[in-house]
């Protein structure tokens, strides 16, 4: 029998219902759906988002917001996955293996579907160090594909969804790829492992550390972390200038003005703080 797609076929911002059909009382739950801003490219082939450019979510419902309140999910900090988790519509999708700006739009979309799309939370001024409360609007939002187009000093690999460059001074090929969830959680766990155990902050050399593949077509972990921890600083600097630049994201940088000294800025970044998820309502 063929399946009726005509609900998955709709836009991207007009919501559609699932229901309880078990249910004495039908209640619907919307879903919608969520503009990739990787499109879906850098996904390997079998992946359930590879050249998707949408992913569907339903919306927050009152057991989701149990989800955000788990002390047992807060305390091993992973309240926020299991909610994403939880709205995503294709199971076969792991918000582990999306890539962190992807993640990011879900988390977005997420956020405007139980509480609205105006962010209300403390501020800090540039010009005068004033906190203060500052609303932002979550529909104010710019995609970025990243990607290597425009770049003639970055070559992109579509079979491995990775990006080929040359550092300016060691005058190395580099391999980059684009980081996941499961990367951003290690980096987490990692830092914060450190910080219990006293040990020295490395968050650029460990960041640095999981976003390059290959050195000069070497990929034991040994030769990158020589690599890492002795190229030069100039070097360093451009890795993380391209990774930006190729990096498909989100970007919520908003107008600012301060009320108490007047200082005005067309680009501050969005602050996610406890608010986010936990407006007071």
């Amino acid at each position: 029998m063929a399946r009726d797609n005509s609900k998955r076929l709709k836009s991207p911002h007009d919501p559609v219902t699932t229901s309880n059909t078990n249910s004495p009382l039908t209640f619907s739950t919307p879903t919608d759906f969520v503009e990739l801003p990787s499109k879906g490219i850098y996904y390997a082939e079998g992946h359930p988002l590879h050249n998707e450019e949408v992913i569907e979510i339903r919306y927050m419902t009152a057991k989701d917001e149990d989800i955000l309140t788990s002390q047992s999910l807060l305390k091993k900090g992973i309240a926020i996955d299991r909610l994403l988790q939880n709205v995503i519509v294709d199971k076969n999708i792991k918000i582990e293996d999306l890539l962190i700006g992807d993640k990011n739009a879900v988390i977005i979309a997420c956020r405007k579907t139980g509480y609205g799309s105006i962010y209300e939370t403390q501020a800090t001024c540039p010009g005068c160090s004033t906190t203060a409360i500052h609303s932002f609007d979550l529909e104010r939002l710019t995609v970025s594909s990243g990607g290597s187009e425009g770049s003639a000093d970055v070559t992109s690999q579509e079979d491995t969804g990775t990006f080929l460059i040359t550092t300016p001074i060691s005058n190395v090929r580099i391999e980059l790829k684009l980081l996941t969830g499961q990367d951003e959680n290690y980096l987490s766990q990692l830092a914060a492992n450190k910080r219990k155990g006293n040990l020295p902050e490395s968050g650029l050399t460990d960041q640095l550390q999981r976003i390059i593949v290959s050195v000069n077509g070497h990929t034991d972990l040994t030769t990158l972390r020589s690599f890492v921890e002795n190229m030069p600083a100039k070097d360093s600097r451009y890795i993380r200038q391209v990774y930006e630049q190729i990096t498909p994201n989100i970007d919520l940088a908003q107008g600012f003005t301060c009320e108490s000294c007047g200082y005005e800025t067309d680009r501050m970044e969005v602050p996610f703080t406890a608010t986010f998820f936990w407006p007071k309502r």
